[in-house]
């Protein structure tokens, strides 16, 4: 294994993206502790309490927005952007189209989305600074406008970092500042949990279940998360000229979890919205509400597993165009055994996605509330440990690390995956 490993620093151009990509690692964990003129950065950080969607922000920030840095938004606005325009497909034809014309129409998407990203994250930066004016030391138009302009440049320059390492390093940029962002925490948890221990509040005992159920929930969503449903797809023989083509057998491979980490975004998102609003309105039932949508109460359990299946079912439908899968299969001369081409394939497909989806959408949902099975077993809280962070972390690490196996035995060495 460690020879395997070894590999990737034998290779030049390999070891130069590694080395590049940790470089822009290190500029984005240095913005994180720029902060932006004019702003009280420990007024803000009381407002990052469990539940509040800022927390959930500040994990996507690596610690950005708790401290107010340039950095505040992180990617988030780009990834609002893309997931925009991935639902506008359905309903714009334009937008479809430029999805199905390879490298030209993905240049056009990509132009799109950074128009959108900066749109977006001007109007996200005027909402934060008009609304934590309580933290501005001189609040007036100009300062909100300073302040916007200033994480606005934040994120567009992540943006340019993140491209920077899908074009001259490994993995996808934008997905591995998020992974850094997210692994950058783990000191702060693993202190949290020496202070515990320190205070009494848990014993060795409730930190080696900790660490059990961990390491658990890293193996489940790992083998969730490479888990697909093969679907047979035979193609039959045709003669061109005098030669035979056709006649061999393929697979479609249909993922578990398709919808990946955004229904549990959603989800979170939607919910954390009342909780959030209850800190700056001081109005009696305001607050009231917001007790109802306290993290952890029955209520939002409840609202949070049904939120997520039903995102869950809908992020699938829409990122995933059964009709299209089926055209395909037909216009390459495939077929399903026992399936006869057009509506009866669709509709199978369909059928077998519909049950797949529902084992993702319940994976999904005990991923999403292992943070409290975990508290209330071993009494360690106050660590964003489980659901979208867990996901995102073990999605891109396997993503990165198919590519740089791609790329070793490209060179003829030995990978080190299985």
């Amino acid at each position: 294994m460690l020879a395997a490993l070894a590999n990737i620093f034998r290779i030049t151009e390999l070891r130069q993206k590694v080395v590049f990509t940790l470089a822009m690692f290190i500029v984005f964990r240095a913005g994180t502790h720029i902060p932006v003129p004019g702003v009280n950065a420990s007024v803000i950080e009381q407002l990052f309490q469990s539940g509040s969607l800022f927390g959930l922000l500040d994990m996507f920030s690596g610690g950005a927005l708790s401290k107010f840095s340039i950095f505040a938004m992180s990617i988030t606005p780009y990834i609002n952007a893309s997931i925009i325009l991935q639902l506008l497909k359905v309903v714009v034809p334009t937008l479809e189209q430029w999805s199905k014309e390879g490298e030209e129409g993905y240049k056009k998407m990509n132009k799109l989305t950074r128009v959108l990203t900066v749109a977006l994250g001007f109007f996200q930066a005027c909402g934060m600074a008009w609304g934590l004016k309580m933290a501005i030391n001189n609040p007036g138009i100009f300062s909100i406008l300073l302040i916007a302009t200033t994480l606005t440049a934040g994120t567009v320059f992540l943006m340019w970092i993140g491209e920077q390492i899908t074009a001259k390093g490994v993995g996808n940029g934008i997905s591995l500042i998020i992974f850094a962002g997210i692994v950058s925490r783990l000191p702060e948890g693993l202190q949290i949990i020496f202070q515990y221990l320190q205070a009494g509040t848990v014993n060795l005992l409730n930190v080696i279940l900790f660490a059990v159920i961990a390491l658990a929930m890293i193996v489940f969503v790992v083998l969730i998360s490479q888990g697909v449903r093969k679907i047979p797809i035979q193609y039959a023989k045709r003669v061109v000229g005098k030669r035979l083509y056709g006649g061999h057998s393929s697979y479609i491979p249909l993922k578990v979890n398709q919808a990946g980490v955004i229904p549990i975004i959603f989800a979170s998102s939607v919910l954390m919205f009342p909780t959030t609003i209850a800190q700056f309105v001081d109005v009696p039932w305001v607050k009231t509400v917001g007790q109802w949508f306290a993290w952890g109460t029955p209520l939002q359990t409840s609202l949070y597993v049904l939120f997520i299946l039903f995102f869950t079912y809908f992020y699938t439908a829409v990122s995933l165009n059964i009709n299209d899968m089926s055209d395909n299969i037909k216009k390459n001369g495939g077929f399903i055994p026992g399936m006869r081409p057009g509506k009866p394939t669709t509709d199978y497909l369909d059928r077998v996605m519909s049950r797949i989806t529902l084992a993702g959408a319940i994976f999904l949902s005990l991923i999403a509330l292992m943070p409290n099975i975990i508290g209330w077993m071993t009494h360690i809280e106050g660590i964003y440990f489980g659901g979208t962070a867990l996901l995102i972390v073990v999605g891109v690490a396997l993503d990165t690390m198919k590519q740089i196996e791609s790329l070793v035995l490209q060179r003829h060495y030995h990978g080190f995956m299985k």
